[in-house]
């Protein structure tokens, strides 16, 4: 993580976001559901792993990190998917 951005970016996010939870004191379901999608985006992004497994160009390993690169952005997706879900339960007055 310390050589990363794009992890360090992330993490950094995930704090920022259960910093803003810990103000907003949503239900423990919105807990659950940011904890599940931010640690998914932070746990699919496996391409630097890769790398260092195989670090010769190969067909196949660059595929997996292309896959992986995909897992992140669906990932993010989702995660981007459960915010907007809790603002709107929020500016709704549901906790």
């Amino acid at each position: 993580m310390r050589t990363e951005r794009s992890q360090q970016i992330q993490s950094l996010v995930l704090v920022w976001v259960v910093i803003l939870l810990a103000h907003l004191q949503p239900s423990p379901l919105w807990w659950a559901l940011v904890a599940l999608s931010g640690t998914f985006v932070v746990a699919a992004a496996v391409e630097r792993l890769a790398g260092h497994l195989h670090p010769e160009l190969h067909r196949e390993i660059r595929l997996l990190k292309h896959c992986a690169d995909g897992t992140v952005l669906i990932a993010w997706v989702g995660a981007l998917g459960v915010a907007i879900a809790l603002l709107i339960a929020l500016l709704r007055g549901a906790r």
